[in-house]
């Protein structure tokens, strides 16, 4: 008689760590705070545009020219959008399931109503949802220029910046957005100090007031620019 074998493996440890919420919410704090900083950078990049033509076209051409020679044209820029979709994509899966994980373990009937929660936390699932078809749109509108207004120009980001613009519906896409990852920031930022042990009872106005400065300076300074425009100080 042949003796029964083994074959079932314990999971391991990354599989483990993604299978548990802990895990699930650290992976959305990581891939968060890598946005985060992405946002930071690409907002004072975005402010060059008030420099004029020459200084914003030469910025976009040194973003792809960054680590020349030892980096070939154009690879450090596609290392940065390969880790930004890496942590987008991670961030996007790990709040869904999170939210698919929460909607499962609820009563089907609550005997008292549960506290409102802040505005912010109430439009974070919508806010992202939000967040995802806007980045589809920017890309497709300034990068490969499948929709953009008046006449894609490759290699005169500048121009291009100015016709999206000068559009209402370019604005009205372009503004609600940024709103909306202001309040994502907003709440985000604190939420991920928790989950990687930072905040604590001393700590948490602090943090709180952070996560207030940079959802304002962020939001503040991506809108400029389509103000800019709409004022005329760009054009």
């Amino acid at each position: 008689m042949a003796l029964a074998t083994r074959t079932d493996r314990r999971p391991s440890f990354a599989r483990t760590v993604w299978d548990s919420s802990v895990g699930k919410k650290t992976v959305m704090a990581v891939s968060g705070l890598i946005m985060l900083l992405y946002l930071v950078v690409h907002m004072i990049g975005n402010l060059k545009i008030f420099f004029g033509a020459g200084e914003f076209n030469h910025y976009a051409h040194w973003l792809r020219t960054v680590g020349e020679p030892f980096m070939h044209y154009e690879w450090t820029l596609w290392l940065i959008r390969i880790v930004l979709v890496v942590a987008v994509v991670a961030h996007a899966v790990s709040a869904y399931q999170l939210s698919r994980r929460d909607i499962r373990a609820r009563p089907s009937k609550y005997v008292h109503k549960k506290p409102r929660a802040s505005y912010a936390t109430r439009t974070m699932r919508w806010g992202g949802i939000i967040l995802g078809l806007f980045i589809v749109w920017h890309l497709l509108d300034l990068t490969t220029g499948t929709v953009h207004s008046g006449g894609f120009q490759e290699g005169h980001p500048y121009q291009n910046v100015v016709d999206t613009f000068s559009t209402w519906y370019g604005n009205v896409i372009y503004i609600v957005a940024m709103l909306a990852l202001g309040l994502h920031v907003r709440h985000g930022f604190w939420s991920a100090a928790q989950t990687l042990g930072v905040g604590s009872r001393s700590r948490d106005r602090a943090l709180k007031a952070v996560a207030n400065v940079l959802a304002l300076l962020l939001t503040a300074g991506f809108i400029a620019v389509p103000v800019g425009v709409m004022t005329g100080v760009v054009s």
